[in-house]
């Protein structure tokens, strides 16, 4: 009973006694924390590479911001996020910002995605031309086929304005709706239109939440004449995406504000190594390069 009583206090005071604060983690290539600001285009394929990455080197955290390409690049022209993944370079006038602030900027393209266009199963044409679709997109529609996509700040519906060489779209002919969900349900719905989506989000897009992915199908699409995939119609197959015979691919780049030894730096560089291009191949799109395969053949006497 006397030894109960003294060893009572000891008992109280280590339960009592403050607990130690953790280390902080260190800032590396490996490890600590980085903030990305991502297209949502892009956002399943990024997170099958995190995915990998943290089991490799589990000190990392990653703080997404993910949206419509015109909505997340303020944050990283401000300054506010070190890291970006979208689907094309910086402007001359946004590498400018930049440069002001003395800050290097890297860019790293690790995929190749495409952009595929479909429709309902009921609609009779499977198969589109790059000259129709520019010239929907420039308001000349004889046929009456709408083209709708995600949302009017997307990089999707940046790239067929491009394409098309246009700043203003048609009065009708071209609707926006807000994701890539909504444009699948819709399509699904409505007769006459043809959904933009990117092929990422079409492989691995959440299909569980909702049952409009098997009520479209993928169009066939031929592109224009003089131009890589004029000579038939292709879908946006991943053997297509690498060979470069469909018509509306787009590459997938990592952009860095340059610091030296920190995780966004050591991130970036996983993606185009050859475990980070494993990763992309596996989740359907274009490698940024094929790495070869050594065979090896052994005799036995």
């Amino acid at each position: 009973m006397n030894k109960l009583f003294f060893l009572l206090p000891v008992i109280l005071f280590a339960a009592c006694k403050p607990k130690t604060k953790k280390e902080p983690v260190e800032e590396t290539r490996t490890s600590g924390t980085v903030k990305l600001i991502v297209d949502e285009s892009f956002s399943s394929v990024l997170a099958d590479q995190i995915e990998v990455f943290k089991i490799d080197y589990p000190d990392t955290r990653f703080d997404l911001v993910e949206g419509s390409e015109n909505k997340i690049m303020p944050a990283f022209l401000k300054d506010s996020v070190r890291a970006a993944v979208l689907s094309r370079v910086l402007t001359p006038d946004e590498e400018k910002a930049f440069t002001r602030r003395n800050v290097r900027i890297s860019s790293s393209r690790f995929a190749i995605d495409g952009i595929a266009l479909i429709t309902g199963n009921d609609n009779p044409d499977s198969t589109i031309t790059a000259d129709q679709v520019i010239a929907m997109m420039k308001g000349n529609n004889p046929q009456g086929i709408n083209l709708v996509f995600d949302n009017a700040n997307s990089s999707t519906l940046r790239y067929f304005k491009e394409l098309a060489e246009v700043k203003v779209l048609p009065t009708s002919g071209i609707y926006t709706l807000n994701t890539n969900k909504d444009v699948i349900k819709y399509v699904a719905e409505h007769k006459n239109y043809i959904g933009i989506v990117g092929v990422n989000w079409l492989l691995n897009g959440q299909r569980d939440s909702f049952d409009f992915t098997s009520q479209v199908k993928v169009l066939g699409v031929k592109n224009v004449k003089g131009k890589k995939g004029d000579d038939a119609f292709y879908k946006p197959s991943q053997k297509n995406l690498i060979n470069g015979i469909y018509p509306f691919l787009r590459n997938v780049y990592i952009i860095k504000a340059e610091v030296k030894n920190d995780l966004g730096t050591g991130f970036a560089n996983w993606l185009v190594s050859q475990r980070g291009q494993l990763i992309v191949l596996k989740s359907g799109l274009g490698p940024n390069k094929m790495n070869s395969r050594d065979i090896n053949i052994k005799s036995e006497n």
